[in-house]
């Protein structure tokens, strides 16, 4: 009876209620870790710019050193650079490595630079985003823009998270400068562009300009290694002639020189990158919902007046207006539009993808995530990762002077048969993955693609970096890439010749 009642003591009663108090405390932590809509989980992916881009800098950012060039002579930096290069080519060259020099994974340098570059760029649209009545001259939503050009956030984060929280095995980041085969310069050449004053624009671009080029590497190559994302058009536009032998990321092309000058762009040297959807994902259990109700037989909501190729708009509208089950209206990119899009896509089964003021248009990755089968109409178009993905099994490709033809394209989408259009669906079911970009980014995503073909670009790389140290400048000149007019499929002279 006594040891019973001294169980029962105010100390013992004291320590159980603290034990029991801790119990209940850790298992409220765990709950609210769990439900918490500000604590991402470790296996969750991210596919919002917004939401990826605040949980990178609040709780994932790390702290990078400075790679400014100081101090020692460019000679010698120079001539250590590329004694180490020749030491590690020849080690993999003798040690008969299988697939050198174009081996899995890439091996990728970031360079770290200033964050005037690149975090307090970030910060900015960060802190501004919500200022919703920042818009272009044309009226489309700025922070919209910058969400669809956001492909060098996406590329960047994951090129700098932590080994053990990365997905691809087909880029690896190293580093040594000698150990890499490409450098990926991290400056948000869009974001400058849209949310810095002119003049302030321009000077930040000679800054990055200077410190790039100052780099032992780009000297060593003459730039030809050096990744530079330029993802909107008008982008970096003031000095991008210095870098011309850089492998820019871009959206399309454009032949037609309103955005490029001859010679800046091909497809050889560069890559076309797909833009971020500006819709929500129809996923698997979205598909299978939204199949019955897909009543529309064609679909377009946008603008219809656009310049250059995107003239082809207003001949479309034009005869495409009154057609039975097609919608044809005019909409913008604000919240509002994007709903619009979105409800009138998921209700189609084909939609209209014409060239807009450039060859290409977001409309054509926002239809492929919606599930609606996209009809292009854009004679000048390159698109994303050609190398890698067959378009004729996920779009309708037809011409422009068949498209305006009276009743031509209805005509064309009706007579496709039953299975087709079922194949069609079930091809864009498979293929959405591969133009979502995410965070951590995932294998065959946009990003993964992004590196398999940057992978093919190597050997030509190291062939002209090595021929440009040892020609004589100006002793003879080679016909490359930018001797043809570029993406044009009319005959060139030497035509006669090839045939």
């Amino acid at each position: 009876m006594v040891g019973k009642h001294q169980n029962h003591s105010p100390r013992f009663r004291s320590r159980t209620l603290i034990l029991t108090l801790s119990l209940f405390s850790f298992s409220l932590l765990v709950l609210l870790y769990t439900f918490s809509p500000s604590v991402s989980s470790p296996h969750r992916t991210e596919t919002s710019f917004v939401a990826s881009l605040e949980q990178f800098l609040i709780h994932k950012a790390p702290k990078l050193r400075d790679d400014t060039v100081r101090g020692e002579s460019d000679d010698n930096v120079l001539r250590k650079l590329e004694s180490l290069v020749s030491e590690r080519e020849n080690r993999l060259l003798l040690n008969e490595e299988p697939g050198y020099p174009t081996g899995f994974p890439v091996k990728v340098y970031v360079y770290e630079m200033p964050k005037k570059f690149t975090f307090d760029l970030l910060w900015l649209f960060h802190n501004n985003y919500k200022e919703t009545s920042n818009a272009t001259s044309n009226g489309s939503p700025v922070h919209r823009l910058i969400e669809q050009h956001s492909v060098d956030y996406w590329l960047w984060a994951d090129l700098i998270s932590p080994e053990s929280e990365r997905r691809l095995k087909s880029v690896v980041r190293v580093h040594k400068q000698q150990d890499a085969d490409f450098f990926y310069v991290p400056f948000f050449t869009t974001i400058s562009f849209f949310l810095l004053e002119k003049q302030q624009c321009k000077s930040l671009y000679r800054e990055a300009l200077k410190w790039v080029t100052d780099q032992p590497a780009w000297k060593r190559s003459e730039g030809r290694d050096h990744i530079f994302p330029i993802h909107h058009p008008w982008s970096f536009k003031t000095v991008r002639k210095f870098v011309k032998n850089a492998i820019w990321l871009l959206p399309d092309m454009d032949s037609t020189g309103n955005w490029y000058k001859p010679g800046q762009v091909s497809l050889e040297k560069d890559l076309v990158l797909p833009y971020v959807p500006n819709v929500d994902i129809c996923d698997a259990k979205c598909l299978s919902e939204s199949g019955p109700m897909r009543n529309t037989l064609l679909f377009f909501r946008g603008r219809l007046k656009r310049n250059a190729g995107g003239k082809i708009r207003a001949k479309l509208g034009a005869e495409l207006s009154g057609a039975k089950d097609v919608i044809i209206t005019e909409g913008t990119a604000g919240e509002g539009g994007k709903l619009s899009a979105q409800d009138g896509m998921r209700r189609s089964l084909f939609c209209l993808c014409p060239a807009g003021d450039t060859p290409s248009s977001a409309r054509l990755f926002d239809a492929i995530v919606s599930g609606c089968i996209p009809v292009i109409v854009s004679d000048e178009l390159e698109l994303p990762f050609e190398g890698i993905l067959d378009y004729s099994k996920v779009a309708v490709i037809v011409s422009s002077s068949d498209a305006i033809q009276p009743g031509w394209l209805v005509n064309h989408l009706r007579n496709l048969r039953p299975s087709q259009v079922k194949e069609f669906q079930n091809s864009l079911a498979q293929y959405s993955r591969h133009f979502i970009y995410s965070s951590p980014a995932q294998p065959l995503g946009p990003e993964d693609l992004t590196w398999r073909m940057i992978a093919g670009k190597l050997v030509n790389i190291k062939l002209h970096t090595r021929r440009s140290q040892r020609v004589v400048k100006g002793s003879r000149s080679v016909c490359r890439c930018d001797c043809w007019r570029p993406n044009s499929t009319a005959s060139n002279f030497l035509s006669p010749l090839l045939s």
